[in-house]
C-alpha cells in the first residue's frame, strides 16, 4: 500500500516552470535525487542538471527548469572550484570517506613550503585515471557497478587541466586543505588522492564542497542571488519558490546582445537566418532579445552577415516566461 507521502507526490498537478535554481546541494544525495526533490517543491513539468556532484560533495548545483534545459549543456563544459578536506595517511577504496580502508601509513612531518611544492607539481596539464568508482561506462555499464562486483578494469588517462591548487595546513595534522580551480572532466578524488601518494602517505577526501562552476557561485554577486537548501526552498510559498529562480539567460557566458524588432523576432523564432549589416561584426554567441514585448528568444551566432539561430525558445515558452514575471525576463540583460 503506498504511504500518504507517495500518495501525495503522485498527485502534483505538473506546471510549465523556466529558469535556473542555484541550489546548495547536500550531502547523502545524488545529484538527480536533489534534482527530483525540487522539481516536484516547484512542480516542474522539466528539468535536469549541469553535471553531477558526487552523494558525499555539497555545493552549488545549477538546476534547469523549462526552457532552460536547452541551454544545460554550455555548463557541462564550466570551469568549477572545489574545497575539500583531504585525509593523510589513508587510502580508501572509493578515495572518500564512504569507502574501505585499504592502506593505512604514518603521516610525515608536513610544512607549509612541502605543501607548495606538491601543488605546484600539479598546476597545468595533467593526466588522471579515472577512478573505478565513477559514472563513467564501459560497454553501457558504469565503472562503479564493476567496482561493487570486486571487478577492476584498466582505465584510459584522461587530460584535464588545474587552473589553481592550494594546499593549506589545519589544526589537524592528518588533515590537509585542498583548493583547487579545474576544468571540466577532473575528479578531486583522484587528485586527493595523488597528492597523498607525493606525500608518500596515501590520503582520501574527508569532504567535498564545490563553490563555483562557470559563471555560478555560492554566493553569486553576479546575479545578487545567492544559492539555496532544499530545506529553504521547502519553507518558500510557491511564489518565493519561483521568485528564487534565475532567468533562462542566465546559462548563457558573458556574451553580446542582439534586440530584434517584433517582425524579425518572429521569423528568428521560426528558425529564419536574418542578414543585415549590424550582423558583420560580433564574433561569438550572442543573446537575442525581442524589442516588443522584451523577452529573451534564445542564442545566435553570426556569418557572413547573418544572424544564425544556435538554442530558441518555442513561442509558447517566451510568452510562458514573460507570464512568470519580471525577474526572469530583464535580469543580467
Amino acid at each position: 500500500m503506498n504511504s500518504p507521502q507517495k500518495q501525495r507526490r503522485s498527485s502534483v498537478t505538473r506546471r510549465p516552470v523556466h529558469g535556473v535554481l542555484l541550489l546548495d546541494k547536500p550531502i547523502g544525495l545524488s545529484s538527480n535525487q536533489a534534482l527530483q526533490k525540487a522539481k516536484w517543491l516547484l512542480r516542474a513539468e522539466k528539468a535536469g542538471h549541469t553535471g553531477t556532484l558526487d552523494p558525499l560533495a555539497t555545493g552549488v548545483l545549477p538546476l534547469c527548469f523549462g526552457a532552460a534545459t536547452k541551454f544545460s549543456q554550455l555548463h557541462l563544459d564550466a570551469d568549477k572550484t572545489y574545497i575539500a578536506d583531504v585525509r593523510l595517511g589513508v587510502t580508501t577504496t572509493t578515495a572518500d570517506a564512504e569507502g574501505d580502508v585499504l592502506e593505512t601509513k604514518p603521516v610525515p612531518s608536513v610544512t607549509q613550503q612541502v605543501l607548495d611544492a606538491v601543488a605546484a607539481q600539479f598546476v597545468g596539464d595533467i593526466d588522471q585515471i579515472p577512478p573505478m568508482y565513477s559514472a563513467l561506462k564501459r560497454d553501457g555499464k558504469a565503472l562503479y557497478e564493476y567496482a561493487r562486483e570486486g571487478i577492476t578494469l584498466e582505465r584510459v588517462p584522461r587530460r584535464v587541466h588545474i587552473f589553481k591548487l592550494q594546499l593549506s595546513l589545519t589544526d589537524d595534522s592528518g588533515v590537509i586543505k585542498l583548493y583547487a580551480t579545474c576544468s571540466k572532466g577532473t575528479y578531486i578524488r583522484t587528485l586527493g588522492e595523488d597528492v597523498g601518494a607525493a606525500l608518500g602517505c596515501g590520503a582520501h577526501l574527508a569532504s567535498l564542497r564545490r563553490t563555483q562552476t562557470g559563471g555560478f557561485s555560492l554566493a553569486d554577486d553576479r546575479v545578487s542571488h545567492q544559492s539555496i537548501t532544499l530545506a529553504d526552498l521547502e519553507a518558500m510559498s510557491e511564489e518565493a519558490r519561483i521568485q528564487a529562480l534565475l532567468p533562462v539567460h542566465s546559462l548563457l557566458p558573458v556574451v553580446s546582445t542582439v534586440t530584434l524588432a517584433s517582425h524579425d523576432a518572429g521569423r528568428f523564432l521560426s528558425g529564419v537566418r536574418l542578414r543585415g549589416d549590424q550582423f558583420d561584426v560580433t564574433d561569438g554567441l550572442l543573446a537575442v532579445w525581442g524589442d516588443e514585448p522584451h523577452a529573451f528568444l534564445g542564442s545566435a551566432h553570426t556569418a557572413g552577415g547573418e544572424l544564425i539561430p544556435t538554442r530558441l525558445l518555442s513561442p509558447v515558452e517566451v510568452s510562458e516566461c514573460l507570464a512568470q514575471g519580471a525577474p526572469h525576463v530583464a535580469a543580467l540583460h
